[in-house]
């Protein structure tokens, strides 16, 4: 019995025993025909290195290009609609039962009557392995995941890139 159970554990590989920094954002097909407005951003690592050949030579798309050189996917799910409550808010609720322990929330916000932001990152050892925003504004669902090696300094650069929404305010 030792033996069978040591095959096993060695067939199962190393990644799973750690949780995946891509989680499961696929949002059913009737909240997007209720949408007034949808945005779904699927971009694995290849996809995502053709698409940033597109950028243009200047500085700053020079660093977007370096930054997402090294991001294994971008994933966006964004749905507007002309009234509130025209979506179910737990929608959100069961996004977030998909991060385990090792995810770590860096920034909440949170509204009765606005919105209700989570911003998740997965630390492995120094650097973070994937990120997570969860936005649930009463007429707007937005989730947002990026795989692969993050720098947070660099992670504003991606703002209004690739469907990611820009989240800070620009004077």
């Amino acid at each position: 019995m030792r033996n069978i159970i040591m095959s096993i554990l060695l067939a199962v590989p190393v990644t799973a025993w750690a949780q995946s920094a891509r989680i499961n954002i696929d949002i059913p097909q009737s909240l997007a025909e209720k949408a007034t407005e949808t945005v779904e951003v699927t971009l694995d690592g290849p996809m995502l290195r053709l698409a940033s050949k597109f950028l243009s030579a200047d500085e700053e798309e020079k660093d977007i290009r370096e930054l997402v050189r090294k991001i294994d996917g971008i994933y966006v799910r964004s749905y507007e609609f002309d009234a509130e409550g025209a979506y179910d808010r737990s929608i959100a609720d069961r996004i977030r039962t998909q991060l385990g322990p090792e995810w770590k929330r860096i920034v909440t916000v949170q509204s009765r009557m606005r919105e209700n932001v989570g911003v998740y990152t997965l630390p492995r050892g120094d650097t973070i392995a994937g990120l997570v925003v969860i936005s649930a504004e009463p007429r707007e669902l937005t989730i947002v995941n990026i795989v692969g090696p993050i720098d947070l300094d660099r992670l504003a650069a991606l703002e209004g890139q690739f469907g990611i929404p820009r989240v800070t305010k620009h004077e």
